[in-house]
């Protein structure tokens, strides 16, 4: 239960900040984007075998990640210097999800 409240928390923040700081013609296909996120990976996961739990905390891990990445505006990632903000976020999400798991199923 926990990690889908956290991903949840993790979704909705990341959406505030897409709704307060992308403007112009990249907020629609941004939020667009963002909102068929959960769907999609959850199906992806589900088509390759794995349960939903194991897309949920990867999604909990990506969003909390960039939001940490960020400092809570993800529009930081298209500004100049956002590719070393990319690859931090990547390293993050990866750490975020290696350790989530381990904690949620005791590997």
């Amino acid at each position: 239960m926990a990690v889908w409240v956290l991903c949840a928390l993790g979704w909705g923040a990341v959406l505030a900040g897409l709704r307060n700081g992308v403007h112009g013609a990249a907020r629609g296909p941004s939020l667009f984007a963002h909102a068929i996120t959960p769907a999609g990976v959850v199906l992806t996961f589900s088509l390759l075998g794995f349960g939903s739990l194991y897309a949920t905390i990867a999604l909990a891990a990506e969003w909390w990640a960039l939001l940490l990445v960020t400092g809570f505006r993800p529009k930081r990632l298209l500004v100049t210097g956002g590719l070393g903000r990319l690859a931090a976020w990547a390293a993050v999400t990866v750490l975020g999800t290696w350790t989530a798991t381990r904690l949620v199923f005791q590997v």
